[in-house]
């Protein structure tokens, strides 16, 4: 049989573990790959110690022999010097001037891997002391007045330390400053490359925080002192575009400066004789065919001058150097510093320390080396004047802008890791053990160090835009247009230097780790949100998003920041990361757009840019093109002439619409349209292209003829020698033009010039220049005094051009209208004779010569003037000569003694030339409006006769304000417009026009469309105005208006209703008799009751008659006041109204009315009263005796208080106790439920009670006696009792430890009342008291020193069994208990049935108790506090006797346990139960339908919701009032509005988080039942779609379940409508398992589409949609409910009941 392991462990004994030091350091040392290690680790541990000074020498055996003197040294002889690279070192030693060792670095000296915890130090694995094991095994070191030396004792495997002091010297002795270091070497060895190692010590020391000179020595010969000087750190400003803050938060830059550093090196030139020599620079040998010289230039004019060959130059002789010669040279460089705050939670603090043996430091220092321009070219041509061919000492200071690897980081030394920048970077990095690299494999210390690279971006992308902004600065103060030969050797210098910054931060490879360089070029971009980087352009330094790649085909865009030539190719990678990150993009349509509409452009710059256009548009001739192109031309602006010169113009391209063919006839020296491009542009393009690419013409005849017609050309102030109207000449040419273009034009371009010159004076003539139709030919000079065409130059006129003329209209014989014009100068003709020969030649007149003929003012009318000259008319302004006309005075024709006819073809000339054969509308209506009161009623009949056959476009609102209708008004005859008058005669009463109806056309209202009424607004505005006078008056008034109400929009109503518009007579009693006051409708009542009633005392009550108050009513006047208004009546003057009333009776009549309907009170106005002294308190005068009877009005007062000042009696004994002292509500139910709504308290709620038992009986049997008869009654209580639900079940009761009943000597009660001012106190005994603290154990205390009273036995067990027990309840229970069982019977309980039936359930509920006791998990016993006073429940204290309560532990189910209320998001009113809201058949059906939104073959799974079993209420008693429906509506509102979409794309399972003890409720809808977590796969319709874990391939979900989303998701959106809900607040999401249809978290509310598919999907399908629609509007209603409340309890029942009941219409209404 196998033995345990702890018996094992016991049988066995111990053994050390044994550690190979020696293979121990061993192995750390080989993970050393970097050259100078052991210095490497002293300089650190010298810089920790906070030493200044250094010094390292290497002694030769020589030196090291104690009879060697300096002076007989080889080293003395300069000859004799040894060479560095051979010479033997036997001994290295380190010397530091820092801090003397403390004992806990002598005890950590002798530690393997503990280092230094000192946060502020860089050593950290405690490893790099043992790096001298590397070179020596047995180093010493001496510090102070102590020295340690390390040794292998006996030569093995384990290193021992040994420790002593230093023998005493000379006081303040300056040697005892330093730390020593003694490394006797292992074997002789020659020391480092001295050079090498010199430039290794100038790399070194450059990040050393203390550390500022160095030392080297070859026994006594100093090499080398590096000294380190910085300047004044200047503190810089960081960007407001950058973020200051790490990714992870962890750190954060609160500033960056910048110092100078200087560092000097005094060296012997000795070193030089060993080192790497630095790199030779290539030269490129130049070719013969590259050189311009003069030589090579004879040689290619083919000159034979023979050529000498050059004799080869002897080597120089090599120079002589002494080397102990001193050098001192220097380098500057500037550092760039962050500041950082850091904070990291404590687990990654904690892992950090666990790694690093220390803390991590709160604030740490990141710095960069950056060489500028000028100081990196300093240092180029330093190095390459450098005579040694190792070149110089700071040659690793220098940038590495090449990308060579030459940059690292600096842990406080340089490690093997590079930057993959320009400059060396230090921070505190945690590096690895062997400090070569930054470690990014430990995920802990990986955090720490990426955060540090992002800080590394930041202060590079800080230093990148510092430089930037300084050359910026330059740039924008020093250069100036026109720039001389100085501004641009500045602007060279410049772009000089920004290349420069360019080429330092790109960023290349690091290595060994890329990942370096990628997070610090990362963060170099990230940090700036904007992602705008500052670059150097063409135009000076601009923000990237400005900049463009250069392109060669937008020359013209002078003006535009492109990236210049040098640094495209100087900066390629740079500019290569840019373009790949989109900072800097192509040349834009924008950019173009942008300069052109900046400056216009020289000739030679528009050609290229339409030369670039007629490129884009002919490789892509798409429509899209054209809105761009037309963005083009309104942008470009050409200058056209020497800038400055009288002939400089400038012309919007925009405005070109033509161009000209070098072929055309046009000539050149004439005036051209300004909208042609200038011939230079447009010679140098293809015509076709301008055509095709443009939306340009090329100019033609018609074109420049229009032009040389137009003002332009032919004003007063234009040359002469090109106006068509003064120059002849100019006429003939164009002329000629036109003739010989006219055989190659279209017909429709003839047309075009034809209408151009047809009244344009461009004939010559014998009379001077006429147009076209005033000229004719010779053939036609009828007269011998017409304009006869003549050329000026004497040529004939050749066909051609007579077909021009011709057809340009000049004439070839006399027309009819120069006939008839002279004829009617002569006044020979009547215009009866002038129309009978109008007939006679009307066919063969011309259209031009008909139109002209109505343009002529040739007719006379009748009656003329009587000075002989009669006025001539065109025929358009004469009427017919009829006596209807000539009644209404207008003008007609004068026709003389010829009779008129209509019909004859005279008169249809005449209609044909316009004349009138009746008045237009606006004439007849002026005439009817006019001042001619004879024409007035004759020209109105004219309009009603001939209103329907001519006057057909007749609209009233055409004259709304003429007054052209006969009208009354207050009986007289007036004259009114449209808008006054109105057909019905009852609105004269109100003083509005009625219409005159004349009585041969009766219907002529009608006719007329005149308004029957006058507009509703209308009648509004003038009640506002001007109210009845009087009563008579406005029952008259209201009388009318009653027809009007269904006119009456709901608007007018209320601005009626809230008018003072109704007179009713004054009550005040100073005012005259019959003096009147205005009221609102709605301050007026109907009803003969209420005027000689109370409320006539308080209200206004009218009578105008059946029709005047039906108006009124439509106002708002009601027959009784409201009971808002009875409230708002009684808030506004409580004391007046109590008053009013006569006395408490008829004043809590009122109250009654106002409790019964308090339903009707708004919220508002309820919140008012609760603030008021509305109610009526009663206050007896002194302590009642102890016959005192309740009737005793003497005793009483009473007061108006506020409901906080008065309380209910709910305790008679308590009322006697203190009723003295306290203002009391009317002991009726209604009036106290009414009381407790406004905020009266419970008397019982005031007092505490504290209860003083005595010593306990020894004695029980009347305790057993009394639980037993109590639990033997108690069913027989309930039973009877059925308004309130009991705290605990009789099966809990029964159980010993749960009901214990204890007898004492003796009880006392002292009760407390605490109200406002009042504190009083009441000392009494007592036979009985009961309490129980939280969910413990009911205790009844029975006093043995009196006969127990079971009225108080039954009023203490009311109080804990109990809901809201009332004292009737005390009453029944203590009958009960203290009558014998017959007696019960006879009363009619139903004793033997009740009691049978209980002892059958007491078992059976046993049962299932142990069932569940056995499948639950168990709490912990009940813990009873200790035996002192207390509160107990809200206000009972109590002293415990000692000893007592003490009980064996009892597991107490989850279910009887009082489980902790959540707290809801909004509070909801107080609540009635639900006996108080009966809910319908079809409610209950729905309850049972949902129960909970759990399936139900998993409601008793574990984790799912159910609901929980009675739970007693903690709260304040039961309220008998009935909350108002406004309260519950405005809660309902509230669950809706509290629905919000879901923000996160992952829920998290609950169980996975930690718990919140407030939302522990089994009952809660939420995913706590569910194991995975839900994960957002798309949207359907604005709704988002989750999928829980399990899903398998949630991508091609949508696509799977997209035909059950598309029914699902409309239905959800018909609900969300139904709710008012937003559709964003409703989620769906889908399982694979579970019981969860829906969930609601914080207000978001989720649909499980499995369940939708698997009940209601088919039936949709088929269009069934009720059973869904009604299934899923339940859900959602109880999903909502718990916005108000969470558990799953009689409250949410009820919210749910009455969301459904208000939204019950609205999805009745969907359902089909």
């Amino acid at each position: 049989m196998a033995q345990s392991r702890n018996a094992l462990w016991a049988a066995g004994y111990d053994e050390s573990v044994e550690v190979n030091q020696r293979a121990l350091i061993d192995k750390v040392l080989a993970r050393y790959s970097g050259e100078f290690t052991v210095f490497r680790e002293l300089l650190q541990n010298s810089d920790d110690a906070q030493a200044k000074r250094v010094e390292i020498r290497f002694q030769t055996q020589d030196a090291l022999n104690a009879n060697v003197s300096p002076t007989s040294s080889a080293l003395a002889n300069v000859s004799a010097l040894p060479d560095l690279k051979t010479c033997l070192c036997y001994q290295w030693t380190f010397k530091n001037d820092g801090m003397a060792f403390r004992k806990e670095d002598w005890d950590r000296l002798k530690k393997i891997a503990e280092g230094n915890p000192d946060e502020e130090k860089i050593g950290a694995f405690g490893v790099g002391f043992y790096s001298l094991f590397s070179v020596t095994d047995e180093p010493m070191v001496k510090s102070g007045d102590q020295w340690m030396g390390f040794y292998w004792k006996d030569n093995k495997d384990q290193l021992f330390a040994r420790r002593g002091s230093l023998p005493t010297t000379i006081p303040d002795d300056p040697d005892r400053v330093w730390t020593v270091f003694e490394m006797p070497l292992r074997q002789p060895v020659p020391a480092p490359v001295a050079f090498d190692f010199i430039r290794f010590l100038a790399s070194s020391i450059t990040f050393m925080r203390y550390l500022s000179e160095v030392s080297v020595y070859f026994d006594d010969k100093r090499l080398v002192r590096l000294q380190k000087a910085s300047g004044v750190s200047k503190s810089l400003q960081i960007p407001k575009s950058l973020q200051k803050r790490s990714p992870l938060g962890a750190m954060n830059v609160t500033g960056v400066s910048a110092t100078s550093l200087r560092i000097q090196a005094d060296t012997l030139r000795w070193i030089y004789s060993s080192g790497t020599e630095k790199p030779k620079p290539l030269v490129t040998k130049p070719e013969k065919t590259a050189t311009s010289s003069f030589f090579s230039l004879k040689s290619w004019l083919g000159s034979s001058t023979p050529q000498r060959v050059t004799t080869p130059l002897p080597p120089e002789p090599e120079q002589v150097i002494d080397p102990l010669t001193v050098d001192e040279t220097s380098v500057s460089l500037s550092i760039f510093s962050a500041e950082v705050d850091v904070r990291l939670d404590k687990a990654t603090v904690t892992e950090l320390h666990r790694s690093t043996k220390k803390n991590p430091p709160t604030k740490v220092k990141y710095e960069l080396i950056y060489t500028a321009k000028d100081e990196y070219d300093a240092s180029k041509r330093e190095d390459e004047k450098q005579p040694f061919a190792t070149g110089s000492i700071f040659q690793g200071l220098r940038a590495d802008i090449e990308g060579t690897g030459a940059a690292r980081i600096y842990i406080g030394h340089a490690t093997a890791q590079t930057t993959g920048l320009g400059g060396h970077m230090a921070a505190r990095f945690i590096p690895t053990v062997e400090r070569e690299s930054v470690d990014l494999m430990d995920r802990h210390v990986a955090i720490w160090n990426k955060e540090l690279l992002w800080v590394g971006g930041f202060l590079a992308r800080t230093a990148y835009e510092q430089e930037l902004a300084d050359v910026r600065d330059l740039w924008d103060g020093a250069i100036r247009e026109p720039l001389s030969d100085k501004d641009f050797d500045l602007r060279s210098w410049l772009q000089g230097r920004a290349l420069h910054a360019l080429r330092f931060f790109s960023f290349y490879q690091s290595t060994p780790s890329a990942d370096v360089a990628a997070l610090m070029e990362a963060a170099f971009f990230s940090c700036a949100p904007s992602q705008d980087l500052p670059l150097m352009s063409t135009v000076g330094v601009r923000p990237s998003s400005a900049v463009r790649f250069p392109d060669a085909r937008f020359g013209f865009l002078r003006e535009l920041p492109v990236l210049p030539d040098d640094v495209k190719t100087g900066a390629s990678r740079m500019v290569d990361a840019l373009q790949s990150r989109k900072l800097v993009k192509s040349i834009l349509l924008q950019d173009v757009l942008s300069e052109l509409r900046a400056r216009p452009l020289n000739e030679a710059d528009m050609i290229s840019c339409l030369k670039w256009w007629i490129e884009s548009y002919t490789a892509n001739p798409d429509p899209s093109m054209l809105p761009i192109r037309t963005e083009l031309l309104n942008a470009a602006v050409l200058l056209i002439g020497k800038p400055g010169s009288p002939e400089e113009r400038i012309l919007q391209l925009g405005g070109v619409k033509t161009f000209m063919n070098p072929r055309s006839l046009i000539p050149l020296d004439g005036p051209l349209p300004p909208h042609l491009l200038p011939l230079a542009v447009s010679k140098q393009l293809p015509a076709a292209s301008l055509a095709s690419s443009f939306p340009w013409s090329e100019l033609s005849v018609a074109d420049w003829l229009r032009h040389i017609c137009s003002a332009a050309v032919r004003g007063p102030s234009c040359d002469v020698a090109f106006n068509l109207d003064l120059s002849p000449p100019w006429a003939e040419r164009v002329l000629t033009v036109v003739a010989a273009a006219w055989p190659s034009l279209s017909n429709d371009t003839k047309t075009e010039i034809i209408d151009t010159l047809k009244n344009v004076p461009c004939i010559p003539t014998s009379a001077g220049p006429k147009t076209p139709s005033e000229s004719y030919f010779s053939k036609a000079d009828l007269f011998h005094d017409l304009p006869v065409a003549t050329l000026p130059s004497g040529a004939p006129i050749r066909p051609a051009l007579e077909r021009v003329l011709l057809a340009l209209g000049v004439r070839k014989h006399v027309e009819l209208q120069i006939v008839f014009d002279r004829m009617i100068k002569t006044n020979e003709w009547s215009i009866f004779e002038l129309t009978r020969y109008l007939v006679d030649v009307k066919s063969s007149l011309s259209p031009d010569e008909w139109a002209k003929l109505k343009m002529t003012a040739a007719f006379t009318k009748e009656g003329g003037s009587g000075d002989g000259k009669r006025k001539q008319f065109y025929a358009k302004q004469l009427y017919e000569p009829i006596d209807a006309l000539r009644q209404l005075g207008l003008p007609v024709i004068d026709w003389g003694q010829h009779k008129w006819k209509g019909a004859s073809d005279q008169a249809k000339l005449l209609f044909d030339l316009g004349l009138m054969r009746y008045p237009q509308l606006n004439v007849l209506i002026s005439l009817c409006a006019g001042p001619n009161a004879e024409i007035r009623p004759l020209a109105f009949k004219y309009l009603l006769d001939n209103l329907s056959s001519r006057y057909h476009e007749y609209k009233p609102a055409d004259y709304y304000e003429t007054p052209f209708l006969p009208a009354m008004k207050d009986g007289k005859p007036v004259m009114g417009t449209p808008k006054d008058v109105f057909a019905q005669q009852d609105w004269a009463v109100f003083g509005y026009l009625v219409f005159a109806t004349p009585s041969t056309h009766l219907d002529a209202a009608i006719k007329l469309k005149l308004q029957q009424h006058p507009p509703t607004s209308r009648l509004v505005t003038s009640l506002e105005t001007t109210p009845p006078n009087s009563e008579t008056e406005a029952r008259t008034w209201f009388s009318v208006l009653a027809s009007r109400v269904a006119d009456f929009s709901k608007t007018e109503l209320g601005r009626l209703s809230q008018t003072s518009i109704v007179p009713t007579r004054s009550r005040d009693s100073k005012a005259p008799a019959d003096s009147l006051r205005w009221l609102p409708p709605t301050q007026c009542f109907f009803g003969a009751d209420g005027k000689a009633g109370f409320h006539s005392k308080l209200f206004v009550f009218v009578d105008f008659g059946t029709a005047g108050n039906g108006f009124l009513t439509a106002c708002g006047t009601k027959h009784s006041p409201s009971i808002e208004e009875i409230s708002r009546m009684l808030l506004a003057n409580p004391h007046r109204f109590y008053e009013l009333a006569g006395g408490p009776s008829s004043f809590l009549s009122e109250l009654r009315n106002l409790s019964v309907n308090h339903s009707q009170i708004s919220s508002s106005t309820l919140n008012n009263m609760k603030k008021a002294p509305i109610l009526l308190g009663t206050f007896r005068k002194s302590a009642p005796s102890k016959d005192f009877e309740d009737d005793d009005e003497s005793n009483l007062e009473y007061d108006l208080k506020r409901p906080d000042q008065i309380v209910i009696a709910d305790d008679n004994n308590v009322l006697q106790l203190f009723g003295s002292s306290l203002f009391t509500a009317p002991q009726e139910d209604v009036l106290e439920g009414f009381y407790m709504l406004l905020g009266s308290p419970r008397l019982s709620s005031l007092i505490k009670e504290e209860y003083k038992p005595g010593a306990a009986s020894k004695d029980q049997r009347l305790a057993a006696e009394t639980r037993r008869l109590i639990l033997e009654r108690l069913p027989l209580f309930l039973h009877e009792h059925t308004h309130a639900r009991p705290r605990v079940s009789l099966n809990w009761l029964n159980q010993n430890t749960n009901f214990i009943v204890t007898s004492f000597n003796k009880l006392s009660v002292t009760k407390i009342l605490n109200f406002g001012d009042v504190r009083t106190t009441n000392s009494q005994e007592a036979s009985a008291v009961a309490t129980r603290i939280k969910s413990g154990p009911i205790n009844l205390w029975l006093a043995g020193n009196a006969q127990v009273d079971m009225y108080e036995v039954a009023l203490y067990l009311n109080r804990i069994l109990l809901d809201s027990g009332k004292t009737n309840d005390a009453l029944l229970f203590s009958t009960i208990l203290s009558t014998d069982l017959k007696a019960l019977k006879r009363r009619g309980y139903a004793v033997d049935r009740i009691l049978k039936q209980q002892n059958v359930m007491l078992p059976q509920a046993a049962a299932e108790e142990n069932k569940q006791l056995m499948s639950k998990p168990l709490l912990p016993p009940p813990v009873h506090p200790p035996a002192t006073t207390g509160m107990i429940g809200g206000g009972v204290s109590m002293k415990q006797p000692p000893g007592y309560g003490q009980m064996p532990p009892q597991s107490v189910l989850k279910d009887e346990a009082v489980p902790p209320h959540p707290e809801p998001g909004p509070s909801p009113p107080p609540l009635p139960s639900s006996k108080l809201r009966p809910s319908s058949g079809m409610i209950d059906q729905f309850r049972r339908k949902i129960n909970s939104t759990i399936h139900p073959a998993d409601r008793n799974k574990p984790g799912n919701a159910s609901f929980p079993p009675a739970v007693p209420s903690t709260s304040k008693p039961r309220s008998k009032a009935v909350t108002p429906m406004s309260h519950i509506a405005t809660n309902i509102n509230m669950a809706i509005q509290a629905c919000r979409p879901e923000a996160g794309n992952l829920l998290r399972n609950r169980e996975q988080m930690q718990k919140v003890q407030e939302a522990l409720n089994e009952g809660y809808c939420d995913i706590s039942g569910r194991v995975g977590d839900l994960t957002i796969v798309g949207e359907v319709g604005n709704v988002k779609v989750y999928v829980s874990e399990e899903v398998p391939d949630p991508r091609s979900f949508l696509s799977l379940k997209g035909e059950s989303l598309s029914r699902f998701v409309p239905m959800i959106g018909v609900l969300a409508q139904v709710y008012n809900l937003p559709m964003s607040s409703l989620h769906v999401f889908y399982d694979l398992d579970g019981g969860l249809i829906a969930f609601n978290r914080n207000g978001s509310i989720f649909l499980n589409l499995r369940y939708y598919e698997a009940w209601h999907d088919e039936d949709v399908k088929r269009g069934q949609t009720n059973a869904a629609y009604i299934s899923w509007y339940m859900t959602l209603a109880h999903e909502i409910a718990h916005n108000l409340v969470h558990p799953h309890n009689s409250e949410h029942e009820f919210y749910l009941s009455a969301i459904c009941e208000q939204h019950f219409p609205a999805i009745c209404a969907r359902l089909v």
